[in-house]
């Protein structure tokens, strides 16, 4: 996997956070199950890395892949990071860009494929203030508590990021 997006959705969402490895990957997981769940195919999930040590070739965090597992999510062992740095044009066709730290929402103002877009931190898109703490190099039990928070903010939010579908009409 990595970097290659998926074209055609009519709503784009894209997670940022550092690395890419840990928090952004957990958050598009969670959120793309939530969405198959809801039978939202019109809304597309995708994740990159913003700050300057974000690498193409990283690989996702061990810990965020075992999590995952808990909630039965394989993210495969060879998923790699995408830089946003290198692929600006996830920047242009996000339509709501989420991000996991305050930081990361004023890194991306240096991004002109940022500007005029929706960017919202995850913990704002929930109604709340602060940061998802990055849980890298802090052991599984950290790691489940940011899956947990993460999970908790999609949840009182998804339907901001897929409002719901209005009826088409009797049949």
């Amino acid at each position: 996997m990595g970097c290659d997006g998926s074209a055609g959705a009519l709503r784009r969402v894209l997670i940022v956070c550092h690395a890419n490895t840990s928090r952004s990957i957990i958050a598009e997981a969670l959120l793309a199950k939530m969405l198959r769940a809801r039978r939202r195919d019109d809304v597309r999930v995708h994740s990159g890395g913003i700050a300057p040590y974000a690498r193409d070739s990283s690989l996702v965090s061990l810990d965020a892949r075992l999590v995952l597992r808990d909630d039965a999510i394989d993210i495969p062992a060879d998923r790699t990071a995408c830089d946003l740095k290198r692929h600006r044009h996830h920047l242009a066709e996000a339509d709501l860009i989420l991000t996991m730290t305050v930081e990361q929402k004023r890194l991306l103002e240096e991004f002109s494929e940022a500007a005029g877009k929706e960017v919202l931190t995850l913990k704002e898109l929930a109604g709340e203030s602060g940061d998802i703490e990055d849980p890298a190099g802090r052991g599984a039990e950290c790691h489940r508590a940011c899956r947990d928070e993460i999970q908790r903010c999609l949840e009182k939010a998804i339907d901001r990021v897929a409002p719901p579908r209005r009826a088409t009409g009797a049949q």
